[in-house]
């Protein structure tokens, strides 16, 4: 009997720990933000911000914290990357979010390991982000 209780307790353990950890996995691997997200990771971790939208976006209206317009459908934000610090934080964000997410992506696969899709213009807008 004692035996049993001992192996029983084992499985549970060990199927504590293993959904512990691939929540774990999961969570540190979340690279989308919503707006009242990024604006908590901001203040505590500024970092750059990249609008990929094009040149006529960005003029129609952009986030005052952005620190860039790379366009990602000209490929002038591929041709920006070897100009960054993989070491830096990057918030990325578009019109919808699906460009920004393909952004992020792309940092990723290039070595970038702090990068974060914060969504759309309009909803960081109407979040109360300054806009310019």
């Amino acid at each position: 009997m004692k035996t049993v209780i001992t192996v029983l307790a084992v499985v549970f353990l060990a199927v504590v720990l293993f959904i512990s950890f691939n929540s774990k996995k999961e969570g540190a691997g979340n690279t989308t933000l919503n707006p009242e997200s990024f604006k908590e990771k901001h203040q505590q971790t500024p970092g750059v911000v990249i609008d990929v939208r094009t040149k006529d976006e960005f003029k129609s209206g952009h986030l005052a914290l952005a620190d860039h317009n790379f366009d990602l459908l000209n490929g002038d934000f591929e041709s920006k990357l070897d100009s960054l610090d993989k070491s830096e934080t990057y918030y990325l964000y578009c019109r919808s979010g699906n460009r920004s997410g393909q952004a992020t992506k792309l940092m990723k696969e290039n070595g970038f390991e702090k990068v974060y899709n914060i969504g759309g213009f309009r909803n960081l807008a109407n979040s109360g982000l300054e806009v310019n």
